[in-house]
C-alpha cells in the first residue's frame, strides 16, 4: 500500500494539488498516529484527491469507502485495491461486509474517510446523511472528525464539462470531533455528525477567497446556506405512488 500511495500522491495527484490554492483550517485536530473517522461533505470528483491531500499533511493515509462500482472499472479498480480502499455495497447483505472492513482498519489505527451523503450533491448543498458513518463510530468506539470542502466542483463537478485550470482555489475546514455512544440512536447521531458538517461547509466558504465571474455564479454558495437536511425528518416523509 505505501508504494501505490506515494506513486498515487506524487505522480497522479501532485500536479492537481499543487495547482491548486488552498486554504486549511483545523488540520491539528486530526491525530498524528491511531484510529480516526472523518466525514466529508462531497461536491466534486476529485474530492478524495482533496481530503487525500488534507489527511496527508499530518504525514496519514486515507483509507476511503468508495462505492462498489468503481472497483468494476480497470485501471481504477486496481489502483483502488493496491491503496486498499473500501469497497461499499449499497442495498445488499453485503453492506455489512464494508462496516466490518472499516472497523478492522480503524482497529488496525487507521484514518477513515467516508462521503456521509454517498454522493456528490448536485445543488451544492449537504445532503441527507445515511447512516452508516454513525454505525461505524459506535460500533468502533472512534469519534467523527467533520470537514467541509469547497472549490474543486470549479474544475470537476458532475454533469459539466471538465476545467482544468491552475490557481483555483480549495478550503477544507476540519471540526471538533463528534463522538456516538453505543445507546444513541443512529438516525440522531447522523444528523448530529451531517450538522457538525454543515458548519464545516459554511466556514470553509466564509473562507474561500475567491468569487465568481460574471457568468460563473453557477459555483457559488452564500456560507448561511449549508445547513442540515434531517435524515429523520427523510425518514418520515411517505413515498411517493
Amino acid at each position: 500500500m505505501d508504494l501505490a500511495y506515494s506513486l498515487a500522491r506524487n505522480v497522479l495527484a501532485a500536479p492537481v494539488i499543487h495547482g491548486m490554492r488552498w486554504t486549511v483550517e483545523g488540520t491539528h485536530l486530526i491525530p498524528p498516529r491511531g484510529p480516526v473517522i472523518l466525514a466529508s461533505n462531497h461536491v466534486s470528483y476529485l474530492d478524495p484527491l482533496m481530503i487525500g491531500y488534507v489527511v496527508d499533511r499530518r504525514k496519514r493515509q486515507a483509507r476511503f469507502l468508495a462505492k462498489a462500482e468503481l472497483f468494476d472499472k480497470e485501471p481504477l479498480a486496481s489502483m483502488l485495491r493496491a491503496l486498499g480502499q473500501i469497497p461499499v455495497v449499497r442495498g445488499d447483505d453485503r453492506a455489512a461486509d464494508s462496516l466490518s472492513a472499516a472497523v478492522e482498519a480503524l482497529g488496525r489505527g487507521e484514518c477513515v474517510v467516508i462521503f456521509p451523503e454517498g454522493t456528490i450533491s448536485l445543488d451544492l448543498e449537504p445532503m441527507v446523511g445515511k447512516t452508516g458513518t454513525a454505525r461505524l463510530a459506535q460500533e468502533s468506539g472512534v469519534p467523527v472528525l467533520p470537514v467541509g470542502m469547497w472549490g474543486a466542483h470549479r474544475i470537476m463537478f458532475k454533469g459539466r464539462k471538465p476545467r482544468w485550470r491552475w490557481g483555483v482555489a480549495e478550503t477544507a475546514v476540519v471540526g471538533p470531533p463528534v463522538r456516538v455512544a453505543p445507546t444513541d440512536d443512529v438516525r440522531e447521531a447522523t444528523d448530529r455528525i451531517m450538522a457538525a458538517v454543515c458548519r464545516c461547509v459554511g466556514r470553509a466558504r466564509e473562507l474561500y477567497p475567491q468569487r465568481p465571474a460574471s457568468g460563473e455564479d453557477w459555483w457559488y454558495r452564500p456560507p448561511e446556506t449549508a445547513r442540515l437536511r434531517s435524515c429523520r425528518a427523510a425518514a418520515g416523509r411517505p413515498r411517493p405512488a
